[in-house]
């Protein structure tokens, strides 16, 4: 088989995962209206019971989310507001869409995340709030606590992605800097019925983790908030006014983010409606289709990128070299998120430098290709959901005077891969269930 078939597979297992992953067919099946009665995840919730059925949103694919509850409840949706990323709205009867900053909050978010806490706390007891969260959602909800402003939890942001910190790191922290996340988006509903319905983009699909957790209770303190400071080295690198607003948290001064057990809960629900294993599943059914022995690693992968990089290029190393775990042809597929810590100043993400990593790990390799894609479209603060390599991509960037090396170390892995015309770009693709990587051997 040729190279450029091999390739073509690839992306054919990635967009086979990614269309099992839309947002909106990911609320389809979860939600049913027959007469008066909806229906959530097979639980009935009687419509004339309500004074008034009300929409929020926040994410990447909350629009998308949104539309098919649109088109089924029609007018009874009295009114909403939905935060989502530029470039990823869509027009919606009776709902107002605000496009906010992401991965770093701005004041669009701002202003639309303030609309959302107004609606919540104005609501009565006898209303259903529907909560319709993605990926994306922490960024897309910014309401920064009293004494901290906008910028100072811009700086937080970016100290904690370029630390490399883990998403579950990123959202603690978040939830106690902000109003909204962290169960307190149903604090401020309650005591009305909320359903949240959620797009997992996190490992293990913790709705208190999704879109750090609105509506859903929080486990961590702000002692944890303080001990990942000090564990990623970055607690004397945030705002003064951010570490003391978590200093006067730790010893009690300030209310923490409600917990397990709190009555609040007592009439809300969290759905979880699509996740990256059902990415992961549909990719396995693709290549088997195309006649490959497919394996999963996991949907659970995390940990720095050209690490896990390269133990997938072991991994295809030991297929060529004595057909373990499987024989080829053979597709080993895996799904979650891992995570960069910035050393150098290029422009990438997570998948492209996966990608980059795993070029170098194969270049003397003919019959491998790795792809790995964000199933978001986006790949860190690029146009780029990720990138394919080969075996022969180090010797093509070396015959167009790039060195893979210098570019790994810089983590420009965009413009190494930009110039080869080895991105992965889809555009937004209105869905987010994290990462998928696709090892395919010949």
């Amino acid at each position: 088989m040729s190279i450029s078939k091999l390739r073509d597979h690839a992306l054919a297992v990635f967009q086979a995962g990614l269309r099992a992953v839309d947002a909106g067919d990911a609320v389809r099946r979860h939600v049913r209206l027959d007469g008066q009665i909806l229906s959530v995840s097979g639980s009935p919730y009687d419509l004339r019971c309500y004074d008034g059925i009300w929409l929020v949103g926040m994410g990447k694919a909350s629009a998308a989310m949104a539309r098919p509850l649109v088109e089924l409840l029609g007018d009874k949706i009295r009114g909403g507001v939905i935060n989502v990323k530029p470039g990823h709205g869509l027009p919606l009867e009776c709902i107002k869409i605000y496009e906010g900053g992401h991965p770093v909050p701005d004041e669009a978010g701002i202003l639309g995340t303030l609309q959302i806490m107004e609606l919540a706390e104005g609501i009565g007891s006898n209303d259903l709030l529907l909560c319709l969260v993605s990926g994306g959602g922490s960024a897309l909800s910014p309401a920064p606590v009293e004494g901290l402003t906008l910028a100072d939890k811009q700086e937080v942001t970016r100290r904690l992605l370029e630390c490399g910190a883990t998403i579950h790191e990123i959202n603690a922290v978040r939830k106690h800097l902000s109003r909204v996340k962290g169960g307190q988006l149903a604090r401020a509903a309650f005591p009305s019925t909320v359903i949240s319905l959620l797009l997992s983009d996190v490992i293990g699909d913790d709705p208190g983790t999704i879109g750090s957790g609105p509506t859903a209770p929080d486990r961590s303190t702000f002692a944890d908030c303080l001990e990942i400071l000090e564990r990623r080295s970055i607690r004397d690198r945030i705002p003064a006014k951010a570490l003391g607003i978590l200093e006067e948290g730790a010893r009690g001064a300030l209310p923490e983010t409600p917990k397990p057990g709190d009555p609040i809960f007592e009439k809300v629900r969290n759905v979880v409606v699509g996740e990256n294993a059902l990415a992961v599943d549909a990719a396995r059914a693709a290549a088997q289709e195309l006649g490959y022995n497919t394996l999963v690693l996991s949907s659970y992968v995390d940990g720095e990128a050209r690490e896990v990089a390269r133990v997938h290029a072991a991994i295809a190393r030991e297929i060529l070299a004595r057909g373990n775990p499987l024989p080829r042809p053979a597709c080993v597929l895996s799904g979650g998120e891992t995570t960069v810590t910035l050393r150098g100043r290029g422009l990438g993400g997570r998948n492209q430098e996966f990608a980059l990593a795993a070029a170098l790990a194969i270049q003397d390799l003919e019959d491998v290709v790795i792809l790995s894609g964000g199933t978001d479209g986006t790949d860190g603060p690029t146009d780029a959901a990720g990138a394919l390599a080969d075996g022969g991509t180090v010797d093509r960037a070396r015959s167009a005077g790039m060195d893979a090396q210098t570019y790994l170390a810089d983590n420009d892995s965009y413009h190494f891969f930009e110039l080869l015309g080895d991105l992965l770009v889809t555009g937004p693709t209105l869905t987010n269930v994290m990462d998928l990587q696709v090892v395919m051997v010949d």
